[in-house]
């Protein structure tokens, strides 16, 4: 482990292949460079300290990037113990950006790492999944009253920050980035179904075509997981508990059923809910020899691992990201130790996924600011006008241009008195 005042990462002989990464990234991220020139003209972020607890991967490099570019001081650690691509850790800490992470982390570094971005006292939280959120309200409430906003970017972390408001322990605005249209639309379907099929595939060496691949969830995570493994040739179920989303998939073509009748004939089993125990050891009893279990949810705890470490009769690692657990004498696979297998047994989202997405976060941030005092201690989500900017930014970088209403098109529009 390398380390200095203001990092700890894996290794700094890593930065030449992070900067190379960086500039990799760059190429396709032209909705977020486009919101970084910005930045550097206007300065919205000057002097304001930015903590984030994110992936740290190549693509959030560029959202450091650009919260600097804006005026941010900011310090970063990673949100899921797998999840880090340490090349990108050291170029960042090359770059003298505050950086504390590395890929498998134990839980003692992970959580010291948050509270070293906590002790950095920002006035902004950027998070992926609620743990600095949670952390901050549990143990440093103090801080609070110094804080602007947060800023949320998952499914799972949402769920939690609702909790928290309906309990009325919430006691700082925090938007609601995983809620912007374009989060659902390119990251949440587009990006969590390829880059989830990449992560089982990478960590498999897996054949598609003519697999029963049951997908636990059909939001949108979990329609893009079903598509792209229909894609590929697979046999798809879904599992569901709401009403609306179950007949969605049903008319998507999926079959649906509960998962007590997909336990007994999956090849392969993804959960993607942001709940806890969707595949359960109950489930695991009524799998077929050689299932194998994956998660693209943000927390470990959506398959239940702990029961299964317990009764399983031996366990061992077989490849990569692949855990044999042996049970009843059968053999079942969990890849990726349960966490998300798109980050930990692959790369995560593709650059353009992220632009959009990054866009949302440091947009939110410049939305924070200026509305610093007037936002309520809520789950907020960000004014669909902005919302509909980073759709154009990333039309823009796509060379993809719309048309525009008429005068007449609006005042139609925005009239009631016309009819046939």
């Amino acid at each position: 482990m390398d380390k200095g005042s203001t990092y700890e990462v894996k290794d700094m002989g890593l930065v030449t292949q992070g900067k190379n990464n960086l500039e990799l990234a760059e190429l396709h991220m032209g909705a977020l460079l486009e919101v970084r020139e910005r930045f550097a003209r206007e300065k919205p972020l000057k002097g304001v300290r930015v903590g984030l607890a994110l992936h740290v991967t190549k693509e959030t490099a560029i959202l450091v990037r650009t919260l600097k570019a804006g005026g941010a001081d900011v310090a970063i650690t990673g949100c899921n113990p797998l999840s880090t691509q340490d090349d990108v850790a050291a170029a960042l800490a090359e770059e003298g950006v505050k950086v504390w992470a590395y890929k498998g982390e134990n839980t003692e570094d992970y959580y010291r790492y948050i509270e070293n971005v906590i002790a950095f006292k920002p006035q902004i939280t950027i998070d992926d999944g609620c743990d600095l959120v949670s952390e901050i309200h549990k143990k440093h409430a103090h801080l609070i009253p110094d804080i602007i906003c947060g800023c949320e970017e998952t499914t799972t972390g949402i769920i939690r920050l609702k909790a928290m408001e309906k309990d009325n322990a919430l006691k700082y605005p925090m938007i609601a980035v995983n809620d912007n249209k374009t989060k659902h639309l390119v990251d949440n379907y587009y990006g969590t179904g390829q880059s989830t099929i990449d992560g089982i595939t990478r960590a498999t060496n897996l054949l598609w075509a003519g697999k029963t691949v049951v997908v636990n969830g059909y939001g949108s995570c979990g329609r893009g997981v079903a598509q792209k493994a229909e894609g590929m040739g697979a046999n798809v179920v879904i599992t569901e508990v709401d009403n609306f989303r179950a007949l969605q998939a049903a008319y998507d073509g999926f079959r649906v059923m509960p998962m007590n009748q997909a336990a007994r004939i999956g090849d392969v089993f993804c959960s993607v809910t942001g709940n806890k125990h969707v595949i359960s050891f109950e489930h695991m009893k009524l799998m077929k020899h050689g299932a194998m279990m994956a998660n693209s949810g943000h927390f470990d705890n959506e398959i239940e691992l702990s029961t299964l470490g317990e009764k399983a009769e031996s366990r061992r690692n077989v490849r990569p990201f692949m855990e044999e657990y042996v049970l009843d004498g059968k053999k079942l696979f969990v890849l990726g130790e349960g966490r998300l297998v798109n980050l930990a047994a692959a790369e995560g989202h593709p650059s353009e996924v992220m632009s959009t997405s990054f866009c949302g976060q440091a947009l939110s941030c410049e939305y924070g600011v200026k509305n610093k005092g007037k936002m309520e201690a809520k789950v907020l989500q960000l004014p669909t006008e902005i919302d509909d900017q980073i759709a154009g930014l990333q039309l823009k970088a796509m060379g993809i241009s719309v048309d525009s209403l008429t005068a007449e098109q609006n005042d139609y529009l925005n009239s009631w008195e016309e009819g046939t």
